[in-house]
């Protein structure tokens, strides 16, 4: 009864929809009824005089202008290319057992099976039809990202216009098989409302008109033919406001009839699996915010992010009691076993995660490659810090900063100086963790931040990357604080930490008055510099590939993770880089990787766990002491030299 139900609010829903189409082709097509009446009335004799024939000429002409101007909006709406989401194609002989899975379950609900399978780098599944011209036949290779990890033939179909099922590509690795059947049972059920005929038109009218608003948005046009595409965004986006509440209640009751339908199937394990959607969201975000984004910054792109997801996870379950139990289902099948060659599908959707959370390009190349997780700690955490803490010493040298204390000089903060200091260490003009401290340890009286003046100038292209940034922010956040990626996930704080309640504000914004000058003055520096290495990066859009994708390859990044760091925040990066690196040349210290917080300092095998608030301290209060006190608990010689990126 609710499967009737919720598919008769959806067919209603759907007729409403095509009524406004059919109005709307009343509409355009009035003029040219009255213009026939004028002139059926004219050669009849009824309708004679000078003003009837000036009636005849203004309506006719007004019908041929009002026709051509309906044919360009019909065509526009037909030939617009719909937005596809990005997904990497799955073909039949990459994955057999995925697809008879998906056909029985189909069989089980008695729907039509989906055409093809694709995934999704997001925790979330769904169908999308991809009938359209523009996308050539039924799920085509060519309209993915990446054209699949295999090559094939496709799924076969019980209709020709059954639509594509995307899967979460976590999913398959964190999921068990029947998890993973029960979580599809719902959305494989959608193909039932999909195959009626007056819900598949009213879908296409409504994707047609969404395609044509964005068509004819494009601004790199002439002024006429501008003019022109404003006025087809105009009709089309009057039509679709008009669509918007019967769209939306024709997908909901789509939707119900769906669930109603999938209660037949596993009902016990959806239950369960719907905790399993939950926990895989929640280790899917903190491994892209504090695991791949690391990675990504420093052109690296992690080849194995669904495979990070169970190790996250697994760590998780050791960690939080909450998630207790969970890890105890790796003894079970994985879903990931139904693909026969799961490495090269994970490194296709970590390659499009890296796209469309950072905007990487396409292929691999000198500046964009591949890191196995046993590397990440060499490979990414090492050159990280050691990048960041050259590019510290590099503003510090703009600054003016002396690079070695003069042992003579009275010490202006802190501890008291060696009585006895090792004068090879002070001849050494290598950078130092000890400057860094100095530094950012003001004196009774220090100078203001008035007193560096700014040793950037005026560049214009120092100021427009900074315009860039803030724009940037403006673009992808606005004022509010960040987005979730592929709509939902998830919120993060400034530092891309779900539960930071730092604000956020545009780069160098702050909301209180620094209590360090000397910090706030080397922050504003350091991120002008990190601008300008960001200006001067060569754009991802040349490596891309030549075939077009369905959706803007311009907008990359289409889902940021994070807003652009603030300034504070850059310093703090650079020096807690800083403090690591003079930890592994002093104490040998080794870069590690926390599945769940990132790039970590390891001493003696054990994760340093207290590091964060001691440099908190030092970069907004000035007060070195704590990290001092810390530096000499392990060991770690702040004035000798460290190696640098």
């Amino acid at each position: 009864m609710g499967v009737e139900a919720g598919a008769q609010v959806a067919r209603a829903r759907a007729l409403a929809v095509l009524r406004i189409r059919s109005r709307a082709l009343a509409i355009a097509l009035l003029p040219a009824a009255a213009a026939v009446i004028l002139l059926a009335g004219g050669s009849t004799g009824h309708f004679v005089g000078p003003g009837w024939s000036v009636a005849r000429v203004v309506v006719s002409v007004l019908a041929l202008v009002v026709l051509l101007a309906a044919g360009v909006v019909a065509l526009v709406v037909a030939r617009a290319r719909p937005a596809v989401s990005p997904t990497v194609a799955i073909a039949e002989e990459a994955a057999p057992d995925l697809y008879r899975l998906v056909r029985d379950l189909a069989d089980r609900l008695d729907v039509p099976a989906p055409s093809a399978i694709a995934l999704t780098p997001d925790c979330d599944s769904w169908l999308e039809d991809r009938t359209h011209p523009a996308h050539g036949p039924p799920a085509p290779r060519s309209a993915d990202e990446i054209a699949g990890a295999g090559s094939g033939r496709h799924l076969h179909r019980r209709t020709a216009t059954a639509p594509v099922l995307v899967i979460g590509s976590p999913f398959l690795w964190w999921m068990r098989v029947g998890e993973l059947r029960a979580v599809l049972a719902p959305v494989v059920a959608g193909t039932g409302p999909s195959a009626q005929p007056d819900i598949a038109a009213a879908r296409r009218f409504v994707r047609g008109l969404d395609a044509a608003v964005a068509a004819s948005a494009d601004r790199g046009r002439c002024p006429g033919l501008r003019l022109a595409c404003a006025g087809i965004g105009w009709v089309a986006r009057l039509m679709l406001r008009g669509c918007q509440v019967h769209a939306s209640e024709m997908e909901r009751g789509v939707a119900a009839a769906a669930a109603e339908r999938a209660q037949a199937v596993d009902y016990g394990l959806r239950i369960v699996a719907q905790e399993q959607v939950g926990l895989a969201y929640a280790g899917w975000d903190r491994l892209l915010t504090r695991v791949a984004l690391p990675a990504w910054r420093m052109g690296r792109w992690p080849s194995r992010l669904d495979a990070g997801v169970v190790a996250a996870l697994t760590e998780l379950s050791r960690r939080d009691r909450l998630a207790e139990g969970f890890a105890s289902r790796l003894g079970e099948r994985p879903a990931c076993d139904l693909l026969e060659e799961p490495g090269a599908i994970d490194e296709a959707t970590s390659l499009l995660a890296a796209r469309l959370f950072h905007g990487g390009p396409a292929e691999s190349g000198p500046d964009w490659s591949p890191v196995d997780w046993q590397e990440y700690p060499d490979e990414v955490v090492d050159r990280k810090w050691r990048t960041d803490a050259a590019r510290l010493h590099r503003v510090l040298d703009t600054l003016g900063v002396r690079r070695a204390p003069d042992p003579s000089a009275p010490h202006s903060g802190g501890p008291a100086p060696d009585p006895d200091p090792d004068p090879t260490v002070h001849a050494s003009v290598g950078p130092t963790l000890a400057r860094v401290l100095d530094h950012l340890t003001p004196a009774d009286g220090a100078e203001t931040a008035a007193e560096h003046p700014d040793a950037y100038g005026d560049d214009p292209a120092l100021t427009r990357a900074t315009e860039d940034r803030v724009r940037e922010h403006d673009e992808n956040f606005g004022h509010e604080g960040t987005t979730g990626h592929l709509g939902h996930l998830g919120h993060e704080g400034p530092s891309g930490h779900p539960g930071d309640e730092a604000p956020v504000g545009h780069p160098g914004d702050e909301d209180t008055p620094a209590a360090n000058p000397r910090s706030a003055t080397l922050a504003t520096h350091l991120g002008v510099e990190v601008a300008r290495e960001e200006a001067a990066a060569t754009p991802p859009a040349a490596g891309q590939k030549a075939d077009t994708p369905p959706w803007d390859d311009g907008a990359l990044p289409l889902f940021p993770l994070q807003p652009p760091r603030t300034d504070r925040e850059l310093l703090t990066d650079h020096v807690t880089a800083m403090v690591c690196c003079a930890a592994m040349d002093t104490v040998g210290a080794t870069p590690g990787l926390d599945w769940l917080d990132g790039p970590t300092l390891l001493v003696d095998g054990v994760r340093v766990a207290d590091l964060a608030p001691r440099v908190l301290s030092l970069v907004e209060d000035g007060d070195a002491a704590p990290l001092r006190a810390w530096l000499v608990e392990l060991g770690i010689r702040p004035e000798k030299p460290v190696r640098l990126g």
